[in-house]
């Protein structure tokens, strides 16, 4: 890797901040804020917070409230007031998360809930938000039900990513137990987490969906299968929010043998294309995005020059993608590429146990 690349054309006067959550067992977890050098791709640090065992982040959408979930207590979702000029955090509160291991959080577009996903437990919570960022004691809790044909990963119901899609009028579920996607539209006056109809959709059998992410045109939708290392490309309905397969495609290129867990999706900013992660080839997977169809077309597969890429976060000029290499303990700034979206990594910087990784402009 050299620091002559460029991972933007233009210069900006408030660098993009990155917020990467430390996870680890045994109380030494973090919250850090890093800015990034658009011209090197370096990431300099400009805070740390311990937080105990984080797994997964969000930011609402005032840019000042950060959620995290943490794998303390059986379970917690906490809410911090978070400041986006020092990247510093501090704890508002802690509400249980209604289930065992909890791997995801998100928050609706209007900054009014935010919702959990327990993968151990089989459940997905919902929370009012108060006008402070605190969160309030979950107003609905629904479990999930049935399997899958393997039956190591897939003996009960695994929800891995709850999060409102377009609009905020459905929430989607990709259960890696069951694979299913379950669909709710929210009931907001009453606080719960109605079924749609139709209440989820079927991907094909021992996929294991684990994340889900939106064309910014809200047409289609994107599900990385984590047992089977495909990408399931689905048209969206939006006026019930049913998900349809388009096509299915692989996240690993031909001829790797070895063992691979996919983990995470995000599609550029400009929608032309769409990126996952892989664990064991240790990759990002590169897609371009058809227009008129939305299927996905393989581009190239770039190392992340460590183990295990858990998350990754993509800038929001659309210049950089930042990977975190959690058993790597390391953080890969990769330039994309303006003309074919294929990335290039260009610095590494060291951070213990990256588990989740999330970028502010």
């Amino acid at each position: 890797m050299t620091d002559q690349h460029s991972t933007s054309r233009d210069a900006r006067s408030d660098p993009p901040l990155a917020v990467i959550a430390s996870g680890a067992d045994d109380g030494s977890g973090a919250v850090h804020g890093y800015r990034l050098d658009p011209a090197s791709g370096h990431l300099t640090r400009v805070a740390t917070t311990p937080v105990e065992n984080p797994s997964f982040l969000a930011i609402g959408p005032d840019g000042n409230t950060l959620y995290a979930v943490e794998r303390i207590d059986g379970g917690t979702v906490s809410a911090f007031r978070f400041d986006r000029t020092t990247g510093d955090v501090d704890l508002l509160n802690r509400r249980s998360s209604e289930g065992a291991g909890p791997c995801y959080v998100s928050v609706d577009g209007e900054g009014r809930y935010a919702y959990a996903a327990n993968y151990r437990g089989g459940t997905v919570a919902m929370y009012p938000i108060a006008e402070d960022g605190r969160l309030e004691a979950a107003c609905d809790v629904v479990g999930h039900e049935g399997g899958g044909p393997d039956p190591d990963r897939q003996a009960a119901p695994h929800p891995h990513f709850v999060a409102p899609g377009p609009a905020n009028r459905f929430v989607y579920v990709p259960d890696l137990g069951t694979d299913r996607i379950a669909i709710y539209r929210p009931d907001f006056g009453r606080g719960r987490l109605r079924p749609a109809d139709p209440p989820a959709t079927r991907v094909h059998d021992g996929a294991g969906p684990r994340h889900l992410a939106f064309h910014p045109s809200g047409r289609f939708a994107y599900v990385v299968d984590e047992l089977d290392s495909t990408v399931t490309a689905l048209e969206r309905d939006p006026e019930t929010g049913a998900l349809e397969t388009i096509d299915t495609v692989d996240t690993l290129p031909p001829g790797f043998d070895g063992e691979n867990a996919a983990s995470d999706i995000h599609v550029h900013p400009s929608g032309r294309w769409a990126y996952v992660t892989n664990r064991g080839h240790d990759s990002v997977a590169s897609f371009a995005v058809d227009d008129a169809s939305g299927s996905l077309r393989p581009v190239d597969h770039e190392s992340t020059r460590g183990e295990t890429p858990r998350t990754f976060a993509i800038d929001p000029g659309g210049h950089a993608l930042l990977v975190g290499n959690q058993h790597g303990e390391s953080v890969v700034t990769m330039a994309v590429d303006p003309e074919s979206g294929a990335l290039e990594a260009v610095a590494e910087t060291a951070v213990a146990k990256p588990v989740c990784v999330v970028m502010l402009g």
